[in-house]
């Protein structure tokens, strides 16, 4: 469940409230000494969940930093900087790497591409930048995604991991 340490302090001079302290590695929770051994279980789970979830925003915030700024570059080097989007690493997209909502410029990444070549990374990002101007794959989009170098090997390599149809990754003819 939790890679951090977790230490119990009951404070006798704590009458209701509960806290936690993160340091170094250590999870501190700090409980009424009178609380009932259901009772701080009951907290204790919580409390670690709790934490666990803070520690989850952060690194989807951190990551979504890194995203945003690759998506900022791609846009200024494919796009020349035209694009006004949104897009930040979602964790529900189970059957595709990225989608687009072009009416409002949303883009959304699975965060399963985190695991991925830096060149596979981009070759989403800027597939998903394609799809503000070419909600389809046309020629034309494929054209624009294609202009990215590695833009066959990462189609090549997401046909090998089952990602994409290879006729979706195919320009049309």
């Amino acid at each position: 469940m939790m890679s951090s340490q977790i230490t119990i302090i009951r404070s006798k001079r704590r009458k209701k409230t509960i806290q936690t302290k993160y340091d170094e590695g250590r999870l501190w929770i700090y409980l009424p000494f009178g609380m009932s051994p259901k009772d701080e279980r009951k907290w204790i789970t919580r409390m670690i969940q709790r934490h666990e979830q803070w520690k989850k925003k952060q690194t989807l915030e951190e990551s979504n930093r890194w995203l945003i700024q690759r998506a900022q570059d791609l846009n200024k080097k494919y796009f020349e900087g035209r694009l006004n989007f949104t897009i930040k690493f979602v964790m529900n997209q189970h059957t595709r790497y990225g989608s687009c909502t072009s009416l409002d410029g949303s883009i959304r990444i699975s965060e399963r591409i985190k695991t991925m070549p830096t060149w596979v990374q981009y070759y989403v990002i800027i597939h998903e930048l394609a799809h503000l101007i070419y909600p389809n794959h046309s020629k034309k989009f494929w054209e624009k995604v294609n202009q990215y170098k590695y833009a066959e090997r990462a189609k090549g390599y997401l046909i090998a991991m089952g990602a994409q149809k290879e006729e979706e990754a195919q320009p049309k003819k």
